[in-house]
């Protein structure tokens, strides 16, 4: 278990990318090799499939298509999965960034694990977020956030199914499964939230947040637009003056009205600065 714990404090505390365009390929032989677009803040812009492998060999029809999504979307960065036919796609990418024309700037190629990818993909939670879209390509969506923000996209997929530990099942659930969700919350207590780009999972996550609360600032956030400042927090429902004192110091605003809102400093403490 604190083998476990330690692979996935790792694996949750991976650098991110950053907030940059970023194209998610999960490779494919027979299936394809299903691609998605994402925006900085890891909004879904664009899908694809694309056919380069056996038995369909469309090289040149896949190539066109990558090149037409970089130039369309000025992608900054490109996730691979590691899985099935990762070696095939990662070479495919390679040529193709070759024959980018010579005013767009190529973007940066990377590999990603995939764990639970599709277990995310298969998940209520996706079903949620992306009602209309195939399960397939879900995953993609999946290998391109993790790039941009491991922490911020991991927490959605059960700590098991990211392959993360051995021996998993032998061990008592209950004190496996308390002491990951501890790991998760550790984490995400110890980077802090963005405030206006963080999904409910993640929210969910942070000391004082429930579920409830969580999907009460995305759906306040959906309706009014980004926070400017913490205080905006009480204007939540449900969210009351206990609630805040918990959850403030955790949440980040980046680019608002109180630089000391994108700091790890409590607002208690404001006077104080």
């Amino acid at each position: 278990i604190t083998v476990f714990s330690r692979n996935l404090k790792d694996l949750l505390l991976a650098a991110p990318a950053g907030a940059k365009a970023t194209l998610g390929l999960d490779p494919g032989i027979r299936t394809g090799v299903k691609a998605a677009v994402v925006d900085a803040t890891g909004k879904l812009l664009d899908t694809a499939t694309l056919y380069p492998f056996q038995p369909k060999m469309d090289l040149r029809g896949a190539e066109a298509k990558l090149i037409e999504l970089i130039t369309r979307h000025k992608i900054g960065l490109i996730a691979i999965g590691n899985g099935t036919a990762s070696r095939e796609t990662e070479k495919l990418v390679g040529e193709t960034l070759k024959l980018l024309p010579p005013a767009v700037k190529a973007p940066k190629s990377v590999v990603v694990s995939e764990a639970g990818a599709s277990v995310y993909s298969a998940s209520e939670l996706a079903a949620q977020e992306f009602p209309d879209l195939d399960v397939s390509l879900r995953g993609a969506v999946s290998i391109a956030r993790r790039l941009q923000d491991p922490l911020a996209e991991l927490v959605k997929i059960t700590p098991e199914s990211i392959g993360v530990g051995q021996y998993q099942h032998d061990v008592s659930q209950v004190n496996l499964s308390r002491s990951l969700e501890a790991v998760i919350e550790d984490c995400v207590n110890a980077v802090g939230v963005d405030l206006n780009t963080a999904s409910g999972a993640l929210l969910s996550r942070v000391s004082g947040l429930s579920k409830m609360l969580a999907d009460n600032i995305v759906a306040r956030r959906d309706r009014e637009g980004p926070f400017r400042t913490r205080q905006e927090l009480l204007s939540v429902d449900r969210l009351g003056p206990k609630t805040f004192e918990q959850c403030a110091g955790f949440l980040r605003i980046m680019g608002g009205d109180n630089p000391l809102d994108a700091s790890a400093v409590h607002p208690e403490a404001y006077p104080l600065v």
